[in-house]
């Protein structure tokens, strides 16, 4: 049958099973954006306020759902508006596909209206990218940019279609979706290297495990439980490995490296035997390289070949994905008999180290007294996506994770604006589930314009501004490392928020007490409406501990804290 380019973009969406895009016209995809108008009963498109809020809605789309995200924006200033949000995706290796207009063929490299070399731009920070300059090759490439994004590490992928592609027309015929529902296999190479692994376990006895982000999308939380308990380790995680193990185990010892936990980085640096799960060993999670778990034999399981010994040199490694790996693991370890006494009392004593994430019911309005109020007052399987900055790591450290996919963040590239977006887009991908967004002032300000798209949608994310008036990561970094000159981090000006909220239709609070707090989120829990409560706390509140970069994980620069009312 012969189709239009624009037809035949919306007839791909469809094979891909996608039914929710994200995105804001312009001239040159006002030929897609009309068959969007006429697909509407088979596609929901959600119009943003900015397209950079389009990036991050199928970003967070594409993390809480599990599938492909989707995000259309129109030539020059609509395609590099979404730039940041590619660079976060693909730092966090999110499956989105990015389609952007260009001008028309003959007008390219004529710095024509609303022109930009888009490709070029975004070549370092995609999997792949395409200009789609012959209407023919459109079905063909739509369909291999899905399958990049999806498979093997994840990430995303931008399909650039010149206006008169989208008008053009091609004969098209309908080819069932690709993607394939086998679990990854091993190889008989990669099942000799777990063996190896087994027989390194079971000759070490202070056993250390890290979960990054890639073992939360294998989907190996089960594996990595089942291993805990059986070996009897420690268990930590990265950022983007929150929730890949219960936060409430006892095994557990929390976030490791700059802001890691005493108990994890003391862990990592006693181990004998530090196992890495998709895990890429980032500045903030080494500090030091050179003494970074330097008593260790370290092991780093990784689905890319490229990320293995490029930060850290090791003394295993395994290529492949972490769950078919972790599982043949299990049955190597599960065959004979694993000594655990020692193991045991290795734990116990790490264990020690932890201090309590639940703060006294009378410890004062502080970000730990919200998020332990936020996880008392949740559904178990709420999401939890935050922006960036104290209150990120706030929410990571304070708030219970014992479900995976329950914590979304930009971790990679640290993105101040990301929630917004990200959270709505979340909610539209899990509408059975509660969304709250965990923000700051400074961040919050960047996209708040979100709002508008919450309330006329009626996409119901709580939002929580940790409000303390300044920019609190950065004044922290002045505090401890400058001197206390504040130089520009003291945000002494508009917008009253609750205010601004209700510009926007949107329930707005503010609250400076803890049984406030508990009143306006309860309020906004069974509103089954969008809301925002303005979290009033101090200034100088910190994100503790705290190490110095490029310092062993070991070597604090502020302790771990904990308030007198939890020590009697």
């Amino acid at each position: 049958m012969k189709m239009t380019g624009a037809q035949i973009l919306i007839e791909c969406l469809v094979e891909q099973g996608v039914d929710t895009v994200f995105g804001y016209p312009g001239g040159s995809v006002l030929n897609i954006y009309d068959e969007l108008y006429k697909s509407s009963d088979r596609i929901q498109h959600i119009l943003t306020s900015h397209e950079q809020g389009a990036a991050h809605a199928a970003d967070g789309y594409a993390r809480a759902s599990g599938k492909v995200g989707v995000c259309i924006a129109t030539s020059g200033p609509g395609a590099t508006n979404l730039v940041t949000g590619i660079a976060t995706a693909y730092l966090d290796s999110v499956p989105v596909v990015f389609i952007t207009g260009n001008v028309n063929v003959n007008l390219i490299g004529k710095d024509s209206f609303q022109e930009a070399d888009i490709t070029g731009i975004t070549t370092p920070i995609t999997k792949h990218n395409y200009i789609v300059k012959d209407v023919h090759d459109l079905a063909d490439i739509m369909r291999e940019a899905f399958t990049i994004a999806r498979s093997g590490r994840p990430g995303p992928v931008l399909v650039d279609i010149p206006k008169n592609v989208t008008a053009e027309t091609a004969e098209y015929e309908s080819v069932p979706c690709g993607k394939s529902c086998e679990e990854p296999t091993l190889s008989s190479e990669a099942k000799e290297s777990v063996e190896k692994l087994a027989d390194m376990i079971r000759a070490s006895d202070k056993v250390f495990l890290l979960c990054g982000g890639g073992a939360l999308k294998s989907g190996a939380s089960e594996e990595i439980l089942k291993i805990a308990e059986l070996i009897k380790s420690p268990v930590g995680t990265t950022l983007m490995g929150v929730g890949s193990f219960p936060s409430s185990h006892p095994n557990f010892t929390g976030l490791i490296g700059m802001h890691g936990t005493r108990a994890t980085n003391v862990a990592v640096s006693e181990s004998e035997l530090f196992i890495a799960l998709g895990c890429r060993f980032n500045d903030r999670v080494t500090g030091d390289v050179a003494k970074f778990g330097r008593n260790a034999k370290i092991v780093q399981i990784d689905i890319d070949a490229a990320e293995i010994n490029k930060n850290v040199r090791t003394a295993h490694s395994i290529l492949g994905d972490v769950k078919p790996v972790l599982r043949y693991l299990l049955t190597q370890l599960e065959s004979s008999p694993i000594e655990s006494a020692k193991r045991e009392e290795w734990l116990s004593a790490i264990q020690t180290l932890k201090l309590p994430v639940k703060t006294s019911r009378h410890a004062g309005f502080s970000p730990k007294a919200v998020l332990n109020a936020v996880y008392e007052h949740s559904p178990k399987d709420t999401i939890v996506v935050t922006d960036v900055g104290q209150h990120q790591l706030w929410a990571a450290r304070y708030y219970n994770y014992d479900q995976p996919d329950t914590f979304i963040s930009s971790g990679g590239f640290g993105t101040m604006g990301y929630g917004a977006g990200a959270s709505l887009g979340a909610a539209l991908a899990r509408p059975d589930r509660k969304v709250v967004l965990v923000s700051g002032d400074g961040s919050f300000r960047m996209n708040s314009n979100e709002m508008a798209t919450m309330e006329h949608y009626g996409i119901p994310v709580i939002i929580l501004v940790m409000n303390n008036g300044v920019l609190g990561m950065v004044r922290q970094w002045q505090t401890v490392f400058y001197q206390k000159r504040y130089s520009q981090t003291n945000l002494n000006r508009g917008p009253d928020f609750p205010k601004l909220a209700e510009a926007y239709g949107i329930s707005g609070t503010s609250v400076c007490t803890i049984e406030q707090f508990e009143q306006a989120f309860d309020e906004a829990l069974a509103s089954g409406k969008p809301a925002l409560i303005d979290c009033r706390i101090g200034c100088d509140e910190t994100i503790t501990p705290m190490v110095a970069p490029g310092k062993p994980i070991t070597e604090f620069v502020l302790h771990e804290t904990e308030p007198a009312e939890e020590k009697k």
